[in-house]
């Protein structure tokens, strides 16, 4: 044991900071800009409750990782301990926003009951990922990683970056520079001088070019707008919402087939984090990490915001680093400052969304990567099976979301579709459900791949009982617009398919038993 208590903060502290705090910030800033002009949410809603409900939760998190490492500096005697980075679940926030309070506000135009129906995908993912704590390492080892991993990489690849893709290609003057920074530190693995962390110089050089942009003849930066945002710093506590549940609780779980997946991930990627920072030398508690981390999340649905929180990926990264418990109280002060003054106003009227889109553009690229390399190599297939239902589902929004600008609405276009030779019927169909769908079929993929026959099958009637129940493929036209449709036998065609293909798979699985063959193995 050391001869002194270990300390709370070192020097190199500073650097996970600035890592962690610009990945949150980021965050912020495009849950307040996605939040205000994808779900028009005011912004009094916006500064004003979902702010302050996330903070409450990213501070309660942080302060809990940070206490976590020094327990066990003072466990084991080392001082080489990093905390666990934690903060709002990215691939959440576009799924939430996407899949449901989006959706929602369409549908009623209500913006404040949108934000309603948000807390409660915020709730039950909150209060599955509680409840994974005990139960995470069953579930990790009865689906196939490959299943998780590509519903994620295909939420990435397409909700996530492929917007903010279209943003850099829109202002390429002031976004390529950061998005250079970042693949020239994070492609190469090397630091840049004086240990300053990519994504912080990229939100500074792209900040910079925002604000000279006026030099290019397009200026998007407006001085006049800083000395308002600076007048309206003023306490914004949190406030409980959880009065607000009850009103949207029943549409809320209407959107149970994005909200159970989800959750599922969420507990999952933090296991994974969790053992990613078993190999780099720091053990902690599963249970009690996963279970903070839920109740996180509670905490951000009962003061007001509609987005989980996580255990991030990268703890080896901030180790190398030399961040140890400090960098999560630094990040914890920073977050609660920006939310609880009011700041936030005066954040998005010096640094432009476009000087942090790299660094969102970054993550979607890790976690597409990510499913591909963290799976056997000959479960490709199945990963890449497992996008398709994810792409449909953001070529649906993207059609939906032209339409309602031209005035249209889908049901009334969809005759036009048939006849120009665009499957929309099939796109709808992809789109309801599809997180499900695309665990499925990426699992029954990697059982076939595995020659598990009767695995494959179960995955299959998996598949016949969600659509029977309305889970997955199933809808209605109410007002023109696609609704969901639950109860039994709503989509039967899919639900008889799936049956048959179960059989299939059954039938042949008991044949091959019966005459063995060898495999060539998938074709490549």
């Amino acid at each position: 044991m050391p001869s002194r208590a270990p300390k709370w903060f070192v020097p190199h502290d500073l650097d996970g900071f600035f890592g962690l705090a610009v990945d949150n910030l980021v965050q912020l800033i495009v849950i307040v800009g996605l939040c205000t002009s994808v779900c028009g949410m005011p912004r009094e809603l916006v500064f004003g409750r979902i702010l302050p409900g996330a903070a409450i939760s990213i501070v309660v998190g942080n302060l809990f990782y940070a206490w976590q490492a020094r327990q066990l500096m003072l466990r084991t005697g080392r001082t080489d301990v990093t905390a666990l980075p934690y903060g709002i679940n990215t691939p959440s926030v576009f799924a939430y926003i996407f899949l449901v309070i989006a959706p929602v506000f369409r549908a009623t135009g209500d913006a404040e009951f949108a934000w309603k129906v948000g807390l409660i995908a915020c709730l039950g993912s909150g209060t599955i990922e509680f409840a994974g704590a005990f139960v995470a390492e069953w579930i990790r080892k009865r689906t196939p990683r490959a299943a998780l991993l590509s519903t994620l990489a295909g939420i990435a690849v397409t909700f996530i970056s492929m917007e903010f893709a279209l943003q850099i290609f829109e202002r390429p003057l002031i976004a390529f520079v950061p998005l250079g920074i970042l693949l020239l530190q994070y492609l190469t693995g090397l630091r840049y001088p004086l240990g300053i962390p990519g994504g912080l110089l990229a939100v500074l050089a792209g900040t910079l070019l925002a604000w000279l942009s006026g030099w290019f003849g397009q200026p998007i930066m407006d001085s006049a707008k800083i000395g308002p945002a600076a007048a309206q710093l003023s306490p914004h506590m949190p406030d409980l919402s959880v009065g607000s549940w009850r009103e949207a609780f029943a549409e809320g779980w209407s959107y149970f087939s994005v909200i159970l997946p989800m959750g599922l991930f969420n507990v999952v990627g933090s296991l994974q984090n969790i053992e990613s920072a078993e190999a780099a030398g720091d053990s902690y508690s599963a249970r009690s990490s996963l279970a903070v981390n839920g109740i996180g999340t509670l905490l951000a649905a009962a003061y007001g915001s509609c987005f989980p929180t996580t255990i991030y990926i990268g703890h080896p990264g901030w180790k190398r680093m030399g961040a140890r418990a400090g960098y999560s109280i630094y990040n914890a002060v920073f977050i609660s400052l920006i939310c609880f003054l009011g700041a936030m106003p005066l954040v998005l009227a010096l640094v432009p969304i476009e000087a942090g889109v790299a660094v969102v553009l970054w993550i979607g690229i890790i976690i597409t990567a990510q499913a591909f390399q963290s799976t056997p190599r000959e479960h490709a297939p199945a990963v890449a099976i497992g996008l398709f239902p994810a792409v449909a589902a953001w070529g649906y929004l993207v059609i939906g979301n032209t339409l309602n600008v031209a005035g249209k609405t889908l049901g009334e276009m969809i005759p036009a579709f048939e006849a120009g030779g665009m499957h929309v019927l099939g796109l709808i169909a992809l789109n309801q459900g599809f997180i499900l769908s695309c665990m499925i079929w990426a699992a029954a993929a990697v059982a076939l791949i595995e020659r598990t026959f009767f695995a494959a099958a179960i995955w299959m009637l998996t598949a016949a009982v969600l659509s029977a129940v309305g889970l997955i493929h199933s809808h209605r036209m109410l007002n023109g617009f696609v609704a969901n449709h639950f109860g039994l036998w709503t989509a039967p065609q899919f639900t008889v398919a799936y049956l048959l293909v179960a059989v299939l798979f059954t039938c042949f699985g008991a044949w091959l038993n019966k005459h063995p063959q060898e495999s060539d193995g998938p074709l490549e």
